[in-house]
């Protein structure tokens, strides 16, 4: 499958504000921006002949104008390359590209990853999710008795209810309500067992706040009920790789969903996880999972995607996939990331538990607001991680410099 993936790219949004400190015309912004600004794309899955099509010989005055073209010297992944050039550079051989149907493709995948389209809001229960504005809170509401963080604590509908309000007065924006827990080893329960441990807290919550409520489920018969019940988003760890009814029925309640990333099923998934290119395999996974939902009649902007942290990953796949959130982006959907209290952080803290994970959670969480790489993070400890968002959003989208900035 032909992808391109953004390895790195200057910040337009800095370059701009220097531009403007040199008080240059707001056309001469704009060219030197085009002009100055540069990219590496890694473009996997194509043909070793794009080079020969498009590129002109070593030496020419033609080549210059376009990309660096560094080709992989993999036996087993012919045609990956590596291009590096000025956007000016891109917008060059993306129109060579589009000249001919061998090549458009690649034409097609460099304009997504470098000029990505803007995501549609979402709304949910009324409430409008514009992404891209700052980084949204989804407060984790565990109805288990065995969750690796909280498991036992809200044993019953009232107490879990209660918990959850606590959570929207200290800011959550979504509600995710789980019936099954998912941490390494755990089994699965029956759908009329997840139903009798969620299905009240889901009308309580209904009942008693407009915030919109997520339900943590793999099975189409628990997300039937629950979105008949009030619920507004189905949250599927397996991506819609588990139950094929699931897509369906979100499709046919109007509902959201979000599709995670796993290798395996939380029995087994930590046991020896492997990848060859763990973010080049998360990305084909829940493309797969994309065209199930779309397929389904899911609109693409009802659908969310969440890398899995810690679902069949090692420390150092973890660790990873937060650095290169940014290549997920090439697929073009909100991203949802949750790294509350797990036990990667444990590690990287000298073995704390879950509860001593606080500090740790919200480092993770500032990190990765401010480097722009998720739109939802999903939390236990809501107050304190809207605190440390206030921050990083703010430093993300600071612009004051002074009055040669222009502010």
């Amino acid at each position: 499958m032909l992808r391109a993936r953004l390895i790195s790219r200057d910040r337009p949004d800095d370059l701009s504000l220097v531009l403007r400190r040199l008080n240059l015309s707001p056309r001469n912004r704009e060219h030197l921006t085009r002009e100055l600004g540069y990219a590496h794309v890694l473009v996997t899955g194509g043909r070793p002949s794009y080079e020969e099509e498009l590129v002109p010989p070593y030496g020419s005055k033609e080549r210059e104008k376009l990309p660096t073209w560094t080709p992989g010297g993999h036996v087993d992944h012919p045609g990956e390359v590596l291009l590096s050039g000025s956007r000016q550079q891109f917008d060059r051989l993306i129109s060579l590209a589009r000249k001919s149907p061998r090549t458009d493709g690649l034409a097609r995948v460099l304009e997504e990853v470098l000029s990505p389209a803007p995501m549609p809001a979402l709304t949910l229960s009324g409430r409008r999710f514009e992404w891209g504005t700052r980084t949204y809170l989804m407060g984790v509401v565990n109805v288990t008795p065995d969750s690796f963080s909280d498991g036992g604590s809200f044993p019953d509908a009232a107490s879990a209810v209660e918990h959850a309000l606590k959570l929207v007065d200290a800011g959550a924006d979504i509600l995710d309500v789980g019936g099954e827990s998912t941490r390494p080893g755990s089994l699965p329960v029956s759908a009329d067992e997840e139903l009798a441990r969620i299905l009240q807290v889901v009308e309580g919550l209904k009942r008693r706040s407009t915030v919109p409520i997520s339900v943590d489920t793999t099975k189409a018969a628990v997300a039937k009920e629950a979105l008949k019940a009030g619920a507004h988003l189905i949250n599927d760890i397996t991506g819609f790789h588990s139950d094929p009814a699931l897509a369906g029925v979100v499709a046919a309640a109007g509902a959201a969903c979000c599709l995670m990333h796993t290798q395996g099923m939380p029995k087994t998934m930590q046991e020896a996880p492997r990848y060859q290119d763990v973010v080049g395999e998360v990305m084909d996974y829940l493309e797969e999972g994309m065209f199930q939902a779309t397929e389904a009649g899911i609109p693409r902007e009802r659908i969310l995607l969440d890398p899995g942290i810690g679902f069949g990953k090692t420390l150092e796949h973890n660790l990873f996939l937060l650095r290169r959130l940014d290549e997920l982006r090439g697929l073009g959907q909100p991203l949802l990331v949750g790294t509350s209290r797990k036990s990667f952080l444990g590690k990287l803290t000298g073995g704390k538990g879950p509860q001593e994970r606080l500090a740790a959670t919200l480092g993770s969480v500032a990190a990765m607001a401010v480097l722009g790489g998720a739109d939802v993070v999903r939390v236990h400890d809501v107050g304190e991680t809207r605190d440390a968002l206030a921050v990083a959003d703010a430093i993300r989208r600071a612009r004051g410099g002074g009055d040669l900035y222009g502010g």
